[in-house]
């Protein structure tokens, strides 16, 4: 088991843990797991790191899935990492579409980061947000953890290393 810590690794979702297909994923056969994924998050936790998913989930809003088949996605992801003896400290996610309306949840905001920092009694200082978008970075430096861009469906060896090296 982890022990306790005050540091955090926040991850987006698609395209960080899993393939970034360009359409919504909630379908099981969907999920295809990023190369190295479950190894390079094992080796973060090791080293005292939580590992909170934080992920826009818009399908829900616009009616294509329900928050019922994002958390059955989330409980198959948390499976699959467990074989490389990964635990998902948590999973965050805005379920609302920018089309029905402005929220607060939804990343670039921060709510979701501010949340988990609050709820895990984190230090934002010792904490990274590995995204792969713009609105990712933006939404760590609102919360003021240390944003780390990747490209999508990346193997995070190259930023895990970074991280572990003191390097970034």
């Amino acid at each position: 088991m982890p022990s306790k810590t005050n540091k955090a690794i926040f991850l987006d979702r698609d395209g960080v843990i899993i393939r970034e297909h360009g359409d919504y994923t909630w379908l099981l056969e969907d999920v295809k797991m990023n190369d190295g994924i479950g190894e390079q998050l094992a080796k973060l936790q090791q080293k005292g790191y939580k590992l909170i998913v934080i992920s826009n989930q818009g399908g829900i809003g616009k009616g294509l899935y329900t928050t019922k088949e994002a958390d059955y996605i989330h409980f198959h992801i948390s499976r699959i990492l467990s074989l490389s003896g990964v635990v998902i400290d948590e999973y965050y996610y805005c379920p609302h579409h920018p089309n029905s309306g402005k929220c607060i949840c939804r990343k670039p905001d921060s709510q979701l980061l501010e949340k988990a920092l609050g709820r895990f009694e984190l230090n934002a200082a010792e904490c990274y947000f590995i995204g792969d978008t713009d609105r990712d970075m933006e939404a760590g430096i609102k919360a003021g953890v240390k944003p780390l861009r990747v490209e999508p469906n990346e193997n995070l060896a190259r930023v895990v290393d970074g991280i572990l090296s003191g390097g970034l």
